[in-house]
Formats: C-alpha cells, sequence, structure tokens
C-alpha cells in the first residue's frame, strides 16, 4: 500500500520548487519514488506526453503559482471544484492534484508495464481544465487536528476489538516499516511547509494505515454481526477524517500563500 498518494507527493514538492526550496532535479526525483517514470499529457502548447520536468516548468510559465490536492471518495468530492468531467476522472483515480493560479488539474493513469517478473510503474498525469472555486470540504490544519483527535477516541474501543496491530505477520510488517520510517526522519512533507501540517499529516497517515490494515485483515476481533457492524461504521468516519486532514496538510502551503503576510 502507498504511504502517501501520488498526489501528495506532486503537489508538496512541486510547491517546494515554486518557493525556490528544492532544484528541479531533486523535485522530480521525490514526485517519482520508486515509480519507473512520470509524464504529463495535454499540457496547452504540447502535441503529446512530456517528462515531468518540462512539465513543470510549462505550468509555472502558464502562472500556476501552488498545487492542491484533492482525494475524493464516492459521496464525499473532497477538493474537488469541478467541472464534472474533471472531478468525476479524479473520483475514478481516487485522487487529483488542482493548480493554483491558474485553470488546471491533473489527474493520475497508473500502469504496470513490462515482461512477468520485470514489471514497473508508469504514470501519466492527464492536464485538464477545472474551475476556479474553492474546493470542497476541506478543513483547517486546526480542525483537522482536532477531528483526528475525536475520531480516534471515539473509535478507540472498537479499533482496539480488531486487534489491528496484532492481526498477522502482514498487519506487524507493515507497522514495523512504517516506525522504521518515522525513527530515521523521514521527510514527511517537502521543505516550506508549516511544523503543524508535518504533524498533522504524519497522524493522518497513521490513521489510515491503521484503518487500511483494519480493512485488509479481516473480521479481525469482530465474531458477531453486530460486532461486525460497529467495525465498519468505526471505520467509516476515521477513513474520512483521515483523508480531510491529509489534504489539509499538503494544501496549507498554498492556503498560507492565498493568506499572505501576516
Amino acid at each position: 500500500m502507498l504511504l502517501e498518494p501520488r498526489s501528495g507527493l506532486l503537489a508538496a514538492w512541486g510547491n517546494a520548487l515554486l518557493a525556490g526550496f528544492v532544484s528541479p532535479d531533486d523535485a522530480v526525483l521525490a514526485i517519482v519514488g520508486p515509480d519507473a517514470v512520470h509524464r504529463v499529457a495535454g499540457l496547452p502548447g504540447e502535441t503529446g506526453p512530456v517528462g515531468l520536468t518540462l512539465a513543470l516548468g510549462r505550468l509555472r510559465a502558464l502562472g500556476v503559482t501552488g498545487y492542491r490536492v484533492a482525494l475524493p471518495a464516492p459521496g464525499h468530492p473532497l477538493g474537488l471544484s469541478g467541472p464534472p468531467e474533471f472531478n468525476a476522472r479524479a473520483l475514478e483515480a481516487e485522487e487529483a492534484v488542482v493548480a493554483s493560479g491558474a485553470p488546471y488539474g491533473l489527474v493520475p493513469e497508473v500502469s504496470a508495464v513490462g515482461p512477468e517478473g520485470d514489471r514497473h510503474v508508469e504514470v501519466v498525469w492527464d492536464c485538464l481544465p477545472v474551475r476556479e472555486a474553492p474546493p470542497a470540504d476541506v478543513p483547517s490544519l486546526g480542525e483537522a487536528e482536532r477531528e483526528l483527535a475525536e475520531a480516534l477516541r471515539d473509535a478507540t474501543e472498537v479499533l482496539s476489538r480488531l486487534d489491528v496491530a496484532g492481526s498477522g505477520p502482514v498487519a506487524e510488517a507493515a507497522l514495523d516499516a512504517y516506525r522504521a520510517r518515522a525513527e530515521r526522519g523521514r521527510e514527511v512533507l517537502a521543505p516550506g511547509y508549516p511544523p503543524r501540517a508535518v504533524r498533522v499529516l504524519e497522524l493522518a497517515q497513521r490513521v489510515g494505515l491503521l484503518v487500511a490494515l483494519a480493512r485488509e485483515n479481516g473480521h479481525g476481533g469482530a465474531v458477531s454481526a453486530s460486532e461486525m457492524a460497529a467495525r465498519g461504521e468505526a471505520l467509516r468516519p476515521v477513513e474520512r477524517v483521515s483523508r480531510r486532514a491529509q489534504v489539509a496538510a499538503y494544501n496549507a502551503y498554498v492556503e498560507e500563500l492565498d493568506r499572505g503576510p501576516r
């Protein structure tokens, strides 16, 4: 499972590049990560897909001043502002990047290519027109932090019955990998983000990981229909709050930019 959505990496490091905190090569390296290659299709003035370095430069020349993240789910257009065509594509991908300063958005198409045993992942970001309007249902960092604390407190009893951390070697290995990355002092966000955004994103990622593990490992400690229903009811709002908090953290750079000097 991906700890960071690709849209989050592109937005965070794209913002760091726009602010001059990183070089184009470093930004692209961080965005691509373990994938083989990222390209951008549909850029104005281009007849075909182009490399990510050229695409980020072209978007800047087109007026882009920042990048926001959208992590929509059915019935929850989180971070989207339209039009319907873009929203539908973003919902299908479950993520998107929405530019600030120019009416463009990027939706990833992910594919595995190559022969069996030597497969690698390629990503094509489709550049599409977006509506310049406030994104849907994105909380402030303060609101996101409070929501995470409340959701965890309300769901603690049910999640404990799931015994997520002890639900098998796969779950334990995933949690160990998360802890190891945190202990190595990994960069949770790109340079230029406020410390509160880093704190909110780290907690939201951990909550999202626990929810994903709970879903992937069957019924856990739930043995009756009522307990299974309670588990589902507990996980739904926690997962929603985790997504809202992630979007708030990734979007914090642009939100501060929009507020201007204080």
